[in-house]
């Protein structure tokens, strides 16, 4: 009996590293198989005019009082909270575009009449993560939109472009109807990460550059998509922020612990056309480092004014200061050393991806305040 035990687990083992060999050989296809809309792409009809008059296409505005996700403020774990919180800055208006959140194999976007129940918790928990550091802003306005689903990212064929297209014309009158909606003189930041940040990276280009808006632009976080300094930053009309006290600037980052293995994310930005229709290929990207708030450089944990550390469903958390350092390395990633314990939803090759702005809550915080008064000084 013991010897059909050992014979058992061994034979266990075997199908375990088999598994693993096979999935990381072939994980990108299972990806695809699991991820990639099978369903018809259906072309989406352009929204009304004004269809962002309606209250419901915003999960954040002026009105919504206490379920407003991007009003949350966490509090601080126990030995961390500063002596001081920083004075409150003028008055600024946020437009913030979430990250996918429709994981989704029967549909290319969201729908807005019908909307994924799922898809829609996960928005909302993403924007108490990532939009609540600037909620200090008078005005914080965060849009439903088309979103395209996650697969929509994974493939080359039409129905994926068609798929991203759509969902930027959303966020595109989205931004539109902020605009008309906010003081004429109200300085403004635009925010978004991931499949948000992509919209925002080609919106500053087409609609913000050129624009009256462009003096009042702050800042630009275009957190979690890359921005080749070569051929996505001289389109977009706005420089990489140099200087912590800097406005009317540009910072992005994507956060990678160590040992990384960013083979996958360099692969597919080595080869999605760029805003002036380049290939990126090996070319740096935008890094900016969120604890000093310059383009480049290291700084040590210590400097961390406070890491947002979710519980384990992402609904909740706590600061934490001192816990995470940054280093920008010469492809423009952002390194954070050890991997962190912030949950179960980091991506393979330590890709920290989900975190990228709760890693660095209090000093994008921080940040943003600091560029409001620069701008106020200008």
């Amino acid at each position: 009996m013991a010897k059909k035990f050992l014979y058992f687990v061994a034979a266990c083992i075997v199908i375990f590293i088999i598994g693993r060999i096979v999935f990381e050989r072939f994980q990108d296809d299972f990806y695809r198989i699991a991820l990639i809309p099978s369903a018809e792409f259906k072309p989406t009809n352009p929204l009304d005019e004004n269809a962002y008059e309606d209250p419901s296409l915003w999960y954040s505005r002026p009105g919504i009082g206490v379920n407003d996700p991007a009003r949350w403020q966490p509090a601080w774990a126990e030995g961390s909270a500063p002596a001081a919180e920083p004075a409150a800055p003028g008055q600024f208006a946020v437009f913030f575009v979430h990250p996918t959140s429709l994981i989704d194999r029967n549909r290319w976007n969201a729908s807005l009449d019908d909307p994924d129940a799922e898809a829609e918790r996960r928005a909302r928990v993403y924007l108490r993560g990532m939009a609540s550091p600037f909620n200090a802003a008078s005005e914080i306005w965060a849009p439903r939109y088309r979103q395209a689903t996650f697969g929509a990212f994974l493939t080359d064929a039409p129905e994926g472009r068609l798929a991203i297209e759509a969902a930027y014309q959303d966020v595109r009158e989205a931004y539109r109807y902020f605009l008309s909606s906010v003081g004429a003189d109200t300085p403004i930041v635009l925010a978004g990460h991931s499949q948000g940040a992509l919209h925002l990276k080609r919106l500053i280009a087409e609609e913000v550059r050129g624009s009256p808006a462009a003096d009042r632009l702050v800042a630009a976080y275009i957190i979690g998509w890359p921005i080749s300094l070569q051929h996505d930053l001289p389109v977009m009309g706005f420089p990489a922020c140099a200087a912590a006290n800097q406005a009317g600037c540009v910072l992005s980052w994507s956060s990678f612990a160590e040992p990384a293995d960013p083979a996958a994310v360099l692969k597919a930005y080595a080869a999605m056309p760029a805003l002036d229709g380049e290939t990126p290929g090996t070319s740096p990207m935008v890094c900016t480092n969120p604890i000093t708030g310059q383009f480049g450089g290291a700084a040590e944990a210590s400097a961390n004014l406070g890491t947002l550390v979710p519980d384990g469903t992402l609904d909740k958390g706590e600061l934490v200061a001192g816990a995470v350092p940054a280093r920008c390395d010469e492809r423009g990633l952002l390194l954070i050393g050890d991997p962190p314990k912030m949950g179960a939803f980091v991506l393979p090759g330590n890709n920290y991806h989900v975190y990228d702005i709760p890693l660095f809550w209090a000093n994008t915080k921080a940040d943003v305040a600091r560029r409001v008064e620069a701008w106020a000084a200008r």
